[in-house]
């Protein structure tokens, strides 16, 4: 990653000073990086003294809840849940953290996309996508040869601390969302992982941050019938088609079946990369009035290439997602299994 620029840490600092009401926000659909890297904020900010809302077009996955812990209670508004309350709280701030988003999309911020955009706040960004929608924000700290936005803000946070000669510097309270953040979006160091990544890893435990309880938290307190599901996705439901694709599909029914809450379904996409001739992994999972597309793909096939040109997406090079919207692009959800197939197929025979 680059080195952050001390003029920008200064410059974060006289906004972090000179604001009354921050907000911290993120994507819709949290998930673990955008959860972490929200309750670390949201704890630093606190600990400065400072009047801070985390507000989120939805609600964290009940998943999560070991990472936001009493907080989520105190500090966190959900649009999903009070969409006027949430507005308003945007509308009052004069300092807005976006955290683990590139712009002011309604797929990416949902409900609050205008409210966000419309707001004369000055803007903070701290994310490792591409394409970063520069001329909204009054400052970024956009880097995408990084692990995640987790990871990102930890090196944000360790500068600014030592600027404001905050000692002993971040604590566990902080270090722990953020190491659990990183250690969601690089699948347990899978994938994404940097240099970087592994000082930050080793500097959170020599603060004392309990990895072993992350990990426990993270993958072993799911419900039985996570396991359920993903055992007749990868037995019965799983395509792979001659060039390495493989295609799973997840409807509402299956969701109603199997009791799936959200969140329930993180790093399915991940398993048939298992498989040695499988070089990218599609999963669609029916939502209202289209499907969510998520993307991973091995080394040499770009998942952010194959999201950006067919399923109105993008994100990393080898982890991706998007859309396919009914009808416009497929039918009835059914048929998107198809589409789906049919597009990654044009993709893979271009690949060649």
């Amino acid at each position: 990653m680059k080195d952050i620029s001390r003029d920008d840490i200064l410059k974060l600092h006289g906004m972090i000073s000179r604001a009354e009401r921050i907000v911290v926000t993120a994507h819709m659909r949290p998930d673990g990086d955008a959860a972490g890297s929200c309750t670390a904020l949201l704890r630093y900010l606190l600990g400065t003294g400072k009047n801070v809302r985390v507000v989120l077009p939805d609600d964290c996955p009940d998943s999560l809840a070991f990472l936001t812990g009493e907080d989520y209670g105190r500090h966190f508004l959900s649009a999903e849940k009070a969409p006027g309350p949430a507005k308003e709280a945007i509308k009052d701030s004069d300092l807005i953290f976006c955290l683990d988003f590139n712009s002011f999309s309604g797929a990416r911020c949902g409900d609050l996309a205008d409210a966000l955009a419309l707001s004369s706040a000055e803007k903070v960004l701290i994310d490792h996508h591409l394409y970063p929608q520069r001329e909204a924000f009054s400052l970024l700290f956009s880097e995408t040869e990084i692990s995640s936005t987790c990871e990102l803000l930890f090196w944000v946070l360790t500068a600014l601390a030592s600027a404001e000669d905050r000692k002993p510097g971040l604590g566990t309270d902080i270090l722990t969302p953020l190491l659990a953040g990183m250690t969601t979006d690089t699948n347990n160091f899978g994938n994404s992982v940097f240099p970087s990544t592994l000082r930050m890893a080793s500097m959170a435990l020599e603060a004392g941050v309990d990895r072993e309880s992350i990990l426990q938290h993270l993958y072993n307190e799911y419900g039985e019938n996570r396991l359920r599901l993903l055992g007749k996705l990868l037995y019965s439901d799983m395509d792979i088609s001659p060039d390495g694709v493989a295609c799973m599909m997840i409807d509402k029914e299956m969701l109603r079946k199997f009791n799936i809450k959200e969140g329930d379904t993180e790093g399915f996409v991940n398993k048939p990369l298992e498989i040695g001739k499988v070089k990218m992994s599609c999963l669609l999972k029916e939502d209202d009035g289209y499907m969510r597309v998520s993307l991973r793909s091995k080394k040499g096939v770009s998942a952010n290439r194959c999201a950006a040109e067919f399923f109105h997406g993008g994100g990393h090079e080898l982890a991706a997602g998007g859309r396919i919207y009914i009808p416009d692009d497929a039918g009835s959800p059914a048929e998107a299994r198809e589409y789906a197939v049919k597009c990654t197929q044009m993709f893979m025979t271009r690949e060649k």
